[in-house]
């Protein structure tokens, strides 16, 4: 062999190598992320080629598929679709877009994932048309009815979930959508439709569960100060603070008041039980500046703020900045300043306190299921983390109780029942409408149950709306619902 064969032979090698590497790179070690990429447009068209699998809410189907007399084959519908829509979503070939579960569960939902691989081999030998996997959620049905017709039209977000185990047992948002317009295969009415509700000034698209516009959330997020001053061990619920009517933000002519511009009760001094059960501002931005914003920031980050969650959809980040001056540290300890979070957030810091002190990353999905009932998935429960130590999680669920039965949330309570949880009022710009909150647990003896509510533009009252009028009375039902089945 001459010198000149042997090269090219060693470079026709090398090129077959590297090609054989690149293409086993594709299509075996990166096939489910190119496949389930949001992007993938080949996935996406490819998908109306199959059955696509049905999306279950505890037994009720709530995606499914039926014939389309177009090129399209297939065509996705949504019964109740606004009750559904912030998590099935929408997938559509005209809008070439797919959201909710529709994109995050899209592997699954066309046959296209790795875990599906087995299954679409037996289709193709056996001749079997192509179908893909179902998709079985932790939601359930009557309790998504009751926070979805709780919230009433009101602009907001209701999240229940199970505090052990993460299962998310109703995401509800309002305003929302019918999802079933957004699938036609109009090309002029679907895309008529999507701006409408893009132009929409009430933002309907948006899950404001998981994101959207995130809000401050106000005084619920005390029991995050509260369970850094816990933590520390040089606060009991038996600390007092001052306790005037004014307090002067550090290094500045701003005044901050309590809610009623009044003490803090009677007395010269208040105690930190006192302060969360009244859910004074003045001894939480004494308390915030005695704790420091480096101590805040690492127990919010032990709930889970200043990070990303999948349930599978995606999740914004609720945020503690880093290095707020004294100032900004002060509001913060009333969830003020650039404290922000997502109704989501707010369920994962109850649900911490709720579970001894240990935080569960939050899910939806059960099973994914092929259509001959084999189980091809089953995502299974996972910690995120310790926040705090059981005995301070005894003590903070103690104080919660406090608040429903006889403080600031008292719109929550229940005869027969003891619900532990913390009311919290938002405010933004001067003569802005609030945003009312709510997040908590029941039985706080043994917790079945978080329930947490968002309730944006003071629930259409402005600044006269109060979260123990308007997003207590919704949490109050769904726990109900959840406790009565």
């Amino acid at each position: 062999m001459t010198t000149q064969l042997r090269r090219l032979s060693i470079v026709m090698l090398l090129m077959f190598i590297s090609l054989f590497a690149a293409t086993s790179w594709i299509q075996v070690a990166i096939a489910g992320d190119l496949a389930e990429h949001p992007e993938n447009r080949r996935s996406l068209y490819d998908s109306y080629e199959v059955q696509r699998g049905t999306i279950f809410a505890d037994g009720t189907v709530i995606a499914s598929s039926e014939r389309s007399d177009d090129v399209y084959t297939w065509k996705r519908t949504y019964p109740d679709a606004e009750m559904w829509a912030p998590i099935t979503g929408f997938i559509n070939p005209v809008l070439r877009s797919s959201t909710g579960l529709e994109q995050a569960m899209n592997a699954a939902l066309s046959g296209t994932g790795s875990q599906q691989f087995l299954a679409r081999m037996e289709q193709i030998v056996s001749g079997q048309p192509a179908r893909g996997s179902n998709v079985l959620l932790s939601l359930d049905a009557e309790i998504q009815k009751v926070a979805f017709d709780a919230l009433d039209g009101l602009e907001g977000a209701v999240v229940a979930m199970e505090p052990d185990t993460g299962r998310i047992l109703a995401l509800a948002t309002s305003p929302s959508y019918d999802t079933n317009v957004l699938a036609s295969h109009n090309s002029s009415e679907v895309n008529a439709a999507y701006q409408e509700l893009v132009d929409d000034p009430l933002d309907p698209l948006y899950n404001r569960a998981t994101g959207g516009d995130i809000d401050p959330p106000g005084s619920t997020f005390k029991l995050v100060v509260t369970a850094a001053a816990l933590s520390s061990g040089d606060f009991t619920p038996e600390s007092t603070f001052e306790n005037p009517a004014e307090f002067r933000l550090p290094g500045t002519d701003n005044i901050l008041h309590n809610f009623d511009r009044g003490t803090c009760g009677p007395g010269d001094e208040v105690t930190l039980e006192t302060a969360l059960r009244l859910s004074c501002n003045i001894p939480f931005a004494q308390l915030a500046l005695a704790l420091g914003d480096d101590a805040i920031r690492e127990q919010a980050e032990k709930f889970g703020f200043n990070s990303t969650f999948e349930i599978p959809l995606d999740v914004s980040a609720s945020t503690y900045p880093e290095e707020l001056d004294e100032p900004q540290t002060a509001l913060s300890g009333i969830g003020q300043s650039d404290v922000q979070a997502t109704p989501l957030q707010m369920a994962m810091v109850a649900a911490g306190i709720a579970n001894d002190g240990i935080v569960v990353n939050p899910r939806m999905v059960d099973q994914v299921v092929a259509s001959d009932l084999t189980v091809q998935e089953e995502p299974a429960d996972s910690e995120f983390g310790e926040a705090l130590t059981a005995q301070d999680a005894e003590t903070m669920t103690q104080l919660m109780i406090g608040n429903v039965r006889n403080g600031a949330a008292t719109g929550a309570r229940i005869d027969g029942v003891d619900v532990a949880g913390k009311t919290g009022t938002a405010e933004h710009n001067p003569g802005d409408p609030y945003t009312l909150w709510f997040t908590g647990f029941a039985p706080a003896e043994d917790p079945e149950v978080v329930v947490t509510v968002m309730v944006q533009n003071g629930g259409g009252l402005g600044q006269n709306g109060t979260s123990n009028g308007i997003a207590a009375p919704i949490a109050k039902r769904v726990i109900e619902a959840v406790l009565s089945e």
